[in-house]
C-alpha cells in the first residue's frame, strides 16, 4: 500500500530529531535507534511503502558508501605494513572457507558461501563517529573491511547477473563492465597521481583553502552523482562506485582537513538517517510471530558473529585480544549488504519468505548487538585508564 506522504515526513522528523536522545537514554549508538524506531513506525503505519522515500533512502546509503570511502586513503594500500596486508588476505580466506565449509556439511544453498563473509564498511564507518580515528582496531578494520567489500560486491555483481540472466552474454557483459571499470580506477589513480605530483598547484585550483563558493564540495556531489550515473549505466552496483568515488577524494585532496567534516554533517543530519529509518521500515514486526524467522535469525546471527571471531585469531600478535575482538565485532555488521543478498536470493527462489525475514531480522539483530558490544568493551577500556595513576 503506498504510504501517505506527509505521515512520512511527520515520522521522520520525529525519529531524526529524537534519535541521538532515544541513545543517550538507551545507551546504544544512534544508527541501531533509527533503525528500530523506523520499525516501529512501520509497524504503527506512519512510514510504508512509498517510492520517493525509497529513493531518499537509496541516496542516503550510496551517500554512506561515499563517505566510508572518504575515510580511506589509496595510498595506505602501497605503504600499509606488508604484515598486516598479508594476515588481512588470510582472514578473508578464512571466513571464505568457513563458510564454505558449513555450506556443504549442510547441504546449504550455495549462496551461503557468500552471504556469511560479507563484509560492509558502512556501519564500520559510523564507528569512527563514534570513536574517532585513533584507535587502531578500528584502522585496520577499515583497511581490511574495504578488500573484504570490493571482494563482496564483486562476487555480488557476478551472482546477481547470474540469478538475473543466466550464464549468457548479460553475464559476460557484467564481468567486462566491472573488470573494465576497476581497471580504469586504477588508471585514474594513478594518472591523477603523476598530474598532481607535477601540477600540486590543481589540487588548490579545484578546491581553494577558502573561498565563499563551496567548490570542495560542489566537487564532491559531482564526482558522487556523476558515478552514480555511471554504475547504472554499466549496471553495476552502486554501492561500490560510491565507494571507490570517496576514496579518490581521501587520496588526493587531504589538504582540505575540513572536507569530511563538512560532507559529514550534511549526511548523518539527513540521508543517512533516512536510509537506516527506511532499513527499519522494511521489517515487519508480525515476522517475530512465523515459526521458525527467530531461530534462524538467532543461528545467522551467532554464525556470522562466531565465524569473524574465529578468523580474526590470525590478529592476535598484531593487535592484542580485546583489539582482536573489537576488529571482529566491526565487520560483524553487513548490514545493507545482507539484506540486498538476501533480497536476490528471495527473487530467485533460492530463499523462502520466511528466511527471507530471518536474514532481514538477523542484519538488524548483528548492528544492534555488535553496536552494544563495542560499547561496552570500550567503556570497560576507558574506566581502566580513569583508574590508572596519573
Amino acid at each position: 500500500m503506498q504510504a501517505n506522504g506527509l505521515n512520512i515526513l511527520i515520522a521522520l522528523a520525529f525519529i531524526i530529531f529524537t534519535s541521538p536522545y532515544f541513545s543517550k537514554i538507551l545507551r546504544i549508538p544512534i544508527a541501531p535507534v533509527e533503525i528500530i524506531l523506523g520499525s516501529v513506525a512501520g509497524y504503527l503505519g506512519f512510514i510504508g511503502h512509498n517510492e520517493m522515500f525509497k529513493i531518499v533512502s537509496e541516496v542516503g546509503f550510496f551517500y554512506l558508501m561515499f563517505l566510508a570511502g572518504t575515510e580511506v586513503d589509496l595510498k595506505l594500500f602501497f605503504t600499509i605494513d606488508k604484515k598486516i596486508l598479508k594476515t588481512g588476505v588470510v582472514y578473508l580466506a578464512i571466513l571464505y572457507l568457513l563458510s564454505a565449509l558449513l555450506t556443504f556439511s549442510f547441504d546449504l544453498n550455495r549462496l551461503f558461501i557468500l552471504i556469511m563473509p560479507l563484509m560492509a564498511v558502512g556501519m564500520i564507518f559510523t564507528l569512527f563517529k563514534e570513536y574517532g580515528k585513533n584507535e587502531a582496531w578500528l584502522n585496520i578494520g577499515m583497511l581490511i573491511g574495504s578488500i573484504g567489500e570490493v571482494v563482496s560486491i564483486t562476487l555480488l555483481t557476478f551472482v546477481g547477473a547470474y540469478m538475473k540472466f543466466g550464464a549468457g552474454s548479460e553475464l559476460a557483459f557484467s564481468i567486462i563492465y566491472l573488470s573494465g571499470f576497476l581497471a580504469t580506477a586504477v588508471i585514474g589513480y594513478k594518472t591523477l597521481n603523476v598530474l598532481f605530483w607535477w601540477y600540486p598547484q590543481l589540487r588548490i585550483i579545484l578546491m581553494p583553502h577558502y573561498d565563499n563558493s563551496e567548490k570542495d564540495i560542489r566537487l564532491c556531489m559531482a564526482l558522487f552523482f556523476g558515478i552514480i550515473a555511471l554504475m547504472l549505466y554499466l549496471n553495476l552496483e552502486i554501492a561500490f562506485g560510491a565507494f571507490v568515488a570517496g576514496t579518490f577524494i581521501a587520496t588526493f585532496f587531504d589538504h582540505k582537513k575540513d572536507l569530511p567534516h563538512k560532507l559529514a554533517s550534511f549526511g548523518f543530519g539527513f540521508l543517512v538517517p533516512t536510509f537506516f529509518v527506511h532499513i527499519g521500515s522494511t521489517f515487519k514486526l508480525n515476522a517475530f510471530m512465523i515459526d521458525g524467522v527467530v531461530r534462524d535469525a538467532a543461528l545467522i546471527t551467532g554464525v556470522m558473529i562466531g565465524f569473524r571471531l574465529a578468523a580474526s585469531t590470525v590478529f592476535l600478535n598484531i593487535l592484542g585480544l580485546k583489539n582482536t575482538v573489537l576488529f571482529a565485532l566491526s565487520h560483524s555488521m553487513p548490514l545493507t549488504l545482507l539484506i540486498a543478498v538476501a533480497t536476490i536470493a528471495y527473487k530467485s527462489g533460492g530463499i523462502n519468505e520466511n528466511f527471507y525475514f530471518s536474514f532481514i531480522l538477523a542484519s538488524l539483530t548483528q548492528a544492534i548487538i555488535v553496536t552494544i558490544c563495542i560499547k561496552i568493551l570500550m567503556s570497560y577500556e576507558n574506566k581502566n585508564l580513569q583508574k590508572e595513576p596519573k
